[in-house]
C-alpha cells in the first residue's frame, strides 16, 4: 500500500472526525437557545438538530466548491496531502481545547487559519489564494456584524409589534415557534458547516490525483452529512451553557428573534457559497437581541472573553498547524 494513499485515507477519517467534533460544537449554537427557554428538552433539541443538519448537509455544495479552491490552489499545492492532514489535525485540536473549555470559538476560522499555516509552511505566502483568502475573511468579519445589527432590529420589531400585548402569552407563542426556529437554524448550520470537511475531501482528493474537477462526489456528501449528525446527537452542553445563558437572560422572544436573525445570515452565505461561522453569527445576534432588550442585561464580560478567542482563533490555528506540518514532515 503507498503512502499517498494512507495519507488519502488518514485525511478522510480526520476529515470527518473534524465534521463529528463539528457537530457537538458548533451544533450546540443552534439549539442553545431552546434548550435554555424550555422550548425543547436537551434530548428532542439534540435529535431534532441532528436530522436537520444531516438534510441541510445534504442540500448543497458551493461552500464546500469555495473551501476546495479558494484557500489554496489544489492542482498546484506543494505537499498537498501533509499540508491538508496538517490542517485537519491543527483545526481538530483546537476545537477541542475550546470546547473543553466551555468557549464558543469558530471551527471556520480554525480550519481556513489552519488551512492557510500548512500551506504557508510548505511553500510560503505565494501558496495562497489572496483573492480567495481575502473574500473569505472578509464573510467572516462582516457576518457577525450583520448578525449582530440584525438581531438588535428583529428583536425592537417584535417590541413594537407585540408592546400591547400579555408577556405570558407571547411568551408561549413563542416558546412553540421556537421549535421550527430551532429546526430552522439547525438546518442553515448544515447547509453551511458541514461543506467545509467536504471541501476539504475534495481538496484532498485533487491533490493526490485521485479526481480532477471540483465537483464534490455523492459519497464524500453522504460521509459528511452523516459524520455532522452523529456528532450533533452527542451534544456539547458547555457551549449550549454559554450561549444559552452566560451572553443574557434568554427568554422566548429574544431566541426567536436571534435564531430568524442568525439563520438568514447563515442561509445567504450558504447561497453565495461563502463559508462563515455560525458561532460568531449565533452569538452575536444574541448580542444584538440583548442590547436591544436591555444594555445592562448582556453579560458584556462573556461577550469580551468570546471575541478575544474569534480574534486569537486564526493565528494561533495556523502557527499549530505549521506545527503539524513540519512535525508529519518527518515521517512522511
Amino acid at each position: 500500500m503507498d503512502t499517498l494513499f494512507i495519507i488519502t485515507i488518514l485525511i478522510v477519517f480526520f476529515a470527518l472526525a473534524f465534521d463529528f467534533i463539528n457537530g457537538f460544537h458548533d451544533t450546540a449554537n443552534a439549539i442553545a437557545t431552546a434548550v435554555s427557554t424550555k422550548a425543547l428538552t436537551p434530548r428532542r433539541a439534540i435529535i431534532l438538530a441532528a436530522v436537520m443538519n444531516f438534510v441541510g448537509a445534504l442540500t448543497f455544495t458551493g461552500v464546500a466548491k469555495t473551501i476546495t479552491k479558494d484557500i489554496v490552489d489544489p492542482f498546484m499545492l506543494e505537499n498537498g496531502s501533509i499540508v491538508i492532514l496538517a490542517a485537519l489535525l491543527a483545526a481538530i485540536f483546537w476545537n477541542l481545547l475550546t470546547w473543553y473549555y466551555g468557549i464558543p470559538s469558530s471551527s471556520s476560522h480554525a480550519l481556513i487559519g489552519s488551512i492557510a499555516g500548512a500551506a504557508i509552511a510548505s511553500a510560503g505566502f505565494q501558496e495562497l489564494n489572496y483573492n480567495g483568502f481575502f473574500k473569505i475573511l472578509q464573510a467572516l468579519i462582516l457576518s457577525p456584524l450583520l448578525a449582530f445589527a440584525i438581531g438588535f432590529i428583529v428583536y425592537t420589531l417584535f417590541k413594537i409589534i407585540f408592546k400591547n400585548n400579555n408577556l405570558s402569552k407571547t411568551n408561549r407563542s413563542f416558546r412553540a415557534f421556537q421549535i421550527f426556529t430551532a429546526a430552522l437554524q439547525s438546518y442553515t448550520h448544515g447547509t453551511n458547516d458541514a461543506q467545509k470537511a467536504m471541501g476539504i475531501i475534495t481538496m484532498a482528493l485533487i491533490a493526490n490525483n485521485y479526481q480532477q474537477t471540483t465537483d464534490i462526489q455523492l459519497w464524500v456528501q453522504v460521509s459528511c452529512a452523516l459524520a455532522m449528525g452523529l456528532g450533533t446527537s452527542i451534544g456539547g452542553w458547555k457551549i449550549i451553557k454559554t450561549v444559552g445563558g452566560k451572553i443574557m437572560k434568554i427568554r422566548p422572544v429574544n431566541g426567536v428573534a436571534a435564531d430568524l436573525s442568525s439563520a438568514l445570515i447563515i442561509f445567504t452565505a450558504t447561497l453565495i457559497h461563502l463559508p462563515v461561522s455560525t458561532t460568531h453569527i449565533i452569538s452575536s445576534s444574541i448580542l444584538g437581541v440583548g442590547t436591544s432588550h436591555r444594555v445592562k442585561g448582556v453579560k458584556w464580560d462573556t461577550a469580551k472573553r468570546m471575541l478575544i478567542t474569534w480574534v486569537i482563533t486564526l493565528p494561533i490555528s495556523a502557527a499549530v498547524a505549521a506545527m503539524f506540518y513540519y512535525i508529519l514532515m518527518l515521517f512522511f
